[in-house]
């Protein structure tokens, strides 16, 4: 399950980046908290979160470039320092008590523009820490236990020092954590990478990046998922501050509390990822899973109750996590090196860019007809949404598994398929 540890690099990074992001979910639910107490105003909460999503919209296929083309290790570290300003800017305004709501939609557009850059080259940089390509998979998936970890942590804290001494201490926690993720990037120690030197102006480089992605059936449908899951199932964390305060009669705890019974399920669905051995058989985990989510956000948007709201928060984040994972493991195996990090930058455009505008639709259409019945809304579209993939999982099927025979990436799967080549049961049962 852990195997991905057994790597210097990737461990100093999984303990570096597992502090920060304690810090960033500390922000996150201090910074929701923070507007919502400001503005009384569900729109503004979506806006907030479109402020610092859209840069990654707007801005991924040029990161997905400078990802390829420039060296990743020294690009994370500058955008985690960026980050870190951010954090102390916010903080300082926090808790000089001079924060307007323009300070906020500012900085969450600044944090966006560098969050476009890190998560790209954080997303490819995982094939340079992990030597061989079999344990890629265990190592998205402990990056996704390390990123629901913080996010069971993170809020349960944010939470208590709300309550206890305001939102502005989880800003300044959230600025000294990112010392850990620059130091750990910082103690590396790398191979050399030669890169492929990029004749091609950024404009051709962009559009070999999409050729490539939207031209091959299984990445087009892939990214679509991503994206329909963000688009549709992401605005659940927008109205957490709404369904905490005015429909479950909580406070800031009580937000804690949603956020991480949704990160046990998260944690628990990525632990469950990092102990399989094969990316066989995911294709229909992400149906099952999709399903899940969907089903789990309609639940948890009908109850009243606290009790039955947190166990439909943890099916909901065992779906999702489970369903973002698998689409991420599959896309890092089929794609190939060259046009990695224009690929993730796709993957981090469907994920992070389109949350804002399912953000924004989600808080315009709660202030007309509530929250409840948005979510209901977009827990059936996320559970419909999963429909053309399912049947056309079969074609998608045939056609990836000749690349883990070509590259060879996962080698039991390779065997395998070399032995079922022999039979004569259809593709469904291979």
């Amino acid at each position: 399950m852990f195997r991905a540890l057994s790597y210097r690099n990737y461990r100093l990074f999984f303990v570096g980046q597992g502090i920060s992001l304690i810090g960033t979910w500390m922000q996150q639910i201090a910074l929701s908290w923070l507007v919502y107490r400001l503005t009384d105003s569900v729109f503004l909460l979506g806006a907030v979160t479109f402020c610092n999503q859209v840069p990654a919209f707007l801005l991924g296929p040029i990161a997905g470039v400078a990802s390829d083309k420039f060296n990743r290790h020294r690009t994370l570290i500058i955008t985690q320092a960026l980050s870190m300003v951010q954090a102390s800017t916010l903080a300082a305004l926090v808790l000089t008590d001079q924060i307007q709501v323009w300070h906020i939609l500012s900085l969450s557009a600044f944090l966006g523009t560098v969050n476009a850059f890190d998560i790209s080259a954080r997303q490819a940089f995982v094939i340079e820490m992990v030597e061989k390509r079999e344990d890629v998979s265990n190592a998205i998936a402990l990056n996704s236990s390390m990123f629901n970890m913080a996010r069971l942590v993170g809020p349960s804290i944010a939470g208590i020092l709300i309550a206890l001494v305001g939102e502005g201490m989880c800003f300044l926690l959230n600025a000294v954590s990112y010392v850990a993720v620059i130091g750990s990037l910082l103690l590396m120690r790398l191979k050399f990478v030669e890169r492929v030197k990029q004749e091609r102006k950024v404009w051709a480089s962009l559009t070999e990046g999409f050729s490539y992605a939207f031209g091959f059936a299984p990445i087009r449908a892939l990214l679509l998922i991503v994206a329909q899951l963000s688009l549709f199932g992401m605005p659940f964390s927008v109205l957490m501050p709404v369904f905490a305060r005015d429909i479950l009669h909580g406070g800031a705890n009580t937000l804690g509390y949603l956020m991480g019974a949704s990160g046990v399920g998260a944690l628990i669905g990525a632990l469950f990822l990092a102990q399989r051995k094969s990316v066989l058989g995911m294709g229909k985990l992400i149906v099952f899973t999709m399903l899940l989510f969907g089903f789990g956000l309609m639940a948890f948007a009908l109850s009243e109750v606290l009790l039955v709201s947190l166990v439909c928060m943890f099916v909901s984040g065992f779906g999702m996590i489970v369903s973002m994972a698998s689409c991420n493991t599959l896309l890092q195996t089929i794609v190939e090196d060259d046009k990695r990090g224009r690929v993730m930058s796709l993957y981090s455009m469907a994920f992070m860019g389109m949350a804002p505008f399912g953000s924004m639709l989600a808080g315009a259409v709660a202030e007309h007809i509530g929250v409840a019945y948005t979510l209901v809304g977009c827990g059936f579209l996320v559970a419909i949404s999963i429909v053309p993939f399912a049947f056309n999982l079969a074609k998608l099927r045939k056609l990836v598994h000749p690349i883990y025979q070509r590259l060879g990436i996962i080698p039991e799967i390779a065997t395998g398929l070399q032995s079922a080549s022999n039979l004569t049961a259809p593709p469904e049962e291979r």
